[in-house]
């Protein structure tokens, strides 16, 4: 069984390999079967976007691979949960991880810290070449810091703060992140299912 990762960033594979290795799955990146086609991120929530980037990649599967396309993002109770679908594209089509950070503080100006609740949502599709769906949820419940700290971790990484910890997760290291993130979370599910061979039980919608 190979996963194939609808997705063309580099820093979300290496993530994946990390949290799936143990489970004895393959995973590969999107160039190992052509790339990943572009994507309309059309959904509203992000089960919805998850499925569209798994489908995208559908029809360059080998007859054993599955998809595997991740959605995930940031929802700011102070904001009323957004940037949430929109968390990549933030501060513009085009933004970077810096750029969003930036106009996320922005925006929370004036909020004080305990009134930053925040958290991670992350929703993997697993989409065989037949169809089938698999979806696996994970959260990670925290806050937004008033200014940035630490130099690990990708997107909001330096500005969130997980719930029981004092760091952002930027700061903690990869060995705290993969064990509270809303990734992990969600990958874990996955890789009990996997163990248990998901693969030949058809999958759901």
């Amino acid at each position: 069984m190979r996963l194939i990762l609808a997705s063309n960033n580099p820093h979300k594979e290496i993530e994946f390999v990390r949290l799936l290795g143990a489970s004895g799955v393959e995973i590969a990146g999107a160039e190992t079967v052509g790339g990943m086609p572009p994507v309309d991120e059309t959904g509203t929530t992000f089960r919805e976007n998850a499925r569209l980037k798994a489908e995208a990649l559908r029809p360059r599967l080998g007859a054993e691979d599955f998809a595997l396309a991740d959605d995930s993002g940031l929802e700011v109770d102070a904001l009323g949960g957004a940037p949430g679908v929109r968390s990549a594209r933030f501060a513009g089509p085009h933004a970077s991880d810096a750029d969003n950070v930036a106009k996320l503080l922005q925006a929370l100006e004036g909020v004080p810290v305990p009134r930053r609740e925040a958290r991670f949502v992350c929703v993997l599709c697993v989409v065989g070449r037949g169809g089938e769906a698999r979806y696996f949820a994970g959260t990670c419940e925290g806050r937004i810091l008033g200014t940035a700290a630490g130099a690990e971790g990708f997107g909001y990484d330096p500005v969130f703060q997980p719930a029981g910890y004092e760091g952002s997760f930027a700061s903690l290291g990869k060995t705290v992140k993969d064990r509270l993130s809303h990734r992990a979370r969600a990958a874990k599910a996955l890789r009990a299912a996997a163990l248990s061979g998901f693969a030949a039980d058809g999958g759901t919608s």
